[in-house]
């Protein structure tokens, strides 16, 4: 079956999400009914409050795990049918809370191992990381260092730019700007909506952050499992 290039990019059609309370037959829901649709060239905010769903909600979108009930589809197709695994490696990245970088790596091979692994061309991955790492602001010296030897702000543009390599159609980004101090907090939701508007991409942000909130297309508020525009 064809993706229908006509359909939101990410869709989420009555998603129910449970976990099962210990060895019991009592479950614990976490998602109810959530029902969205995701257009491309937007960026979203998703916001609620601690143990509200927001990271049960990005790991569904993102291909991690899958609803208890109800689909969620990427341009028509169920991720189900596409595959977790094909789904993740050619439509969609996600930058982590935590970067999940390799540390014994520089920055420059962090984002080429990215593209190994994703399959892109291997013609060109250390230019295209070169550009996305200079266009992030990591600058030519710091590119060729160990992750673990940069700061907090710079290995949160490495993690961006090693989404980015990995050439998505769908970013998502837990909370992006939480351990960073305000000026880099600032330049990165300037990053993350040049990629929305400039690049076409589709992007979804779980954050507690007014200021993200307030710099995204759209807010969606995430309240006892249940998803409302606000």
């Amino acid at each position: 079956m064809p993706y229908d290039d006509q359909a939101p990019v990410l869709q989420f059609c009555g998603v129910d999400k449970s976990y099962p309370l210990g060895n019991r037959a009592r479950r614990r829901t976490v998602l109810k009914d959530v029902s969205q649709d995701f257009a491309p060239g937007r960026m979203y905010a998703v916001v609620g409050p601690s143990g509200s769903g927001k990271t049960t909600l990005l790991s569904l979108a993102g291909g991690l795990d899958a609803p208890s009930a109800g689909t969620v589809r990427f341009r028509g197709r169920d991720l189900d049918r596409i595959g977790l695994d094909t789904f993740r490696r050619r439509h969609a990245a996600t930058v982590f809370q935590s970067f999940n970088l390799i540390g014994y790596l520089t920055a420059a091979r962090n984002v080429t191992s990215a593209m190994e692994i994703t399959g892109v061309r291997r013609r060109g991955r250390k230019d295209r990381a070169d550009e996305l790492l200079g266009l992030l602001g990591i600058a030519a010296e710091d590119r060729h260092r160990r992750i673990q030897e940069l700061s907090g702000g710079q290995q949160q543009r490495v993690a961006i730019a090693r989404a980015l390599a990995c050439e998505v159609d769908i970013l998502f980004a837990d909370e992006p700007t939480g351990n960073l101090d305000q000026d880099t907090a600032d330049d990165i939701v300037d990053i993350l909506r040049k990629v929305a508007h400039d690049d076409g991409k589709c992007v979804v942000v779980v954050t507690h952050s007014a200021k993200v909130a307030a710099a995204s297309d759209e807010v969606l508020h995430l309240k006892r499992g249940r998803l409302s525009r606000r």
